[in-house]
């Protein structure tokens, strides 16, 4: 699923150098403090943090956009408190929170990423999205990009990174509560828990995502479909999590070849998906986890025909080296 969003691939911001610890961001001013936790102006403007935040359990309101490689190191922490105004309906367009890149342009358009970005101790209500190459709009950057064969670098290289989530309640209101977009890397989910409803997935791992982690999370929330979707995203960890289903799906790994005409070229593989504990899986077909999942059969597979690799040559997901132990399903 990328959906109707992001113009021209050409190049992905340069990765920062050095480690990933970055110098701590300074803590943000009494005045943006107080801009932030002010009440949404009447255009619903969001808040560009660029600053670390420590509120203890005053709310958030307005909606927070971390955007740019400005905003590298920047967070909130609720220490209780809520992001987001309860019960309000999010969209893809109106995340919560949103984790994005910001595309430059110019004679070799680039990407400017947020790195080492942190939310933590917050009820989240509506919607995390964590967009690097396609956000904004920009469908045709990935479209762009994916009929060159280094796409899933560029993708990545262009994509947030590092990305920490800590004891998080999403309390969804519509659209999927965590999106984790294509190319976004090294995503930590931890300690936390899903309710509410969304109109799709809970989490959603989108193309050529890798090696991000979710651990040890709740997921008590009414979806249509799977709880969460590995769609050409690599090198996860999905452990120790506990899923009440409601008789839907629980992870399934697969490829969504052709969708908005963007080939998918890395594949669902070598994912870590263990000690996971599942509750009211469908009696009939208790599908909790299941690898390779739909092997094309959609029809919009054939919108990404005419390129020499991934979707465009073979709609298979190939869903290769992942583990799958130790999970349980209780009746």
């Amino acid at each position: 699923m990328i959906g109707a969003f992001a113009a021209l691939l050409l190049q992905a911001a340069p990765a920062l150098p050095g480690s990933w610890d970055l110098p701590a961001t300074r803590a943000c001013s009494a005045d943006e403090v107080r801009e932030l936790t002010a009440a949404p102006d009447a255009a619903d403007m969001p808040f560009r943090l660029t600053c670390r935040a420590t509120l203890n359990g005053r709310p958030i309101l307005r909606r927070v956009l971390i955007e740019g490689a400005e905003a590298s190191g920047a967070g909130v922490d609720c220490g209780g408190g809520g992001i987001g105004r309860p019960g309000a309906r999010t969209t893809t367009r109106t995340p919560t929170v949103a984790v994005w890149s910001r595309r430059l342009d110019g004679a070799e358009p680039r990407w400017s990423r947020p790195t080492d970005v942190f939310i933590r101790n917050c009820t989240v209500h509506g919607a995390i999205r964590i967009w690097g190459m396609g956000a904004g709009g920009r469908i045709d950057d990935l479209r762009t990009s994916s009929r060159t064969p280094g796409h899933t670098a560029a993708a990545q290289g262009a994509a947030p990174s590092h990305i920490a989530l800590t004891n998080l309640t999403f309390a969804a209101t519509g659209s999927i509560p965590l999106y984790v977009g294509p190319g976004v890397t090294a995503v930590t989910v931890e300690g936390g828990r899903f309710s509410g409803r969304s109109d799709s997935t809970a989490v959603y791992l989108d193309a050529e995502s890798a090696d991000n982690s979710l651990r040890n999370l709740t997921f008590a929330i009414r979806t249509p479909r799977e709880i969460i979707a590995v769609d050409g995203s690599a090198r996860n960890t999905i452990t120790g999590n506990r899923f009440a289903l409601g008789g839907q799906g629980g992870i399934f790994l697969y490829r969504n070849c052709g969708e908005d005409g963007v080939i998918r070229h890395q594949t669902p593989s070598d994912n870590i998906i263990t000690d996971n504990v599942f509750s009211g899986a469908s009696a009939f077909r208790p599908r909790t986890v299941v690898v390779g999942a739909r092997e094309g059969g959609r029809r919009y597979c054939a919108d990404d025909r005419g390129w020499p690799f991934g979707s465009s040559l073979d709609d298979g997901d190939h869903a290769t080296g992942n583990m799958v132990a130790r999970n349980r399903t209780q009746r």
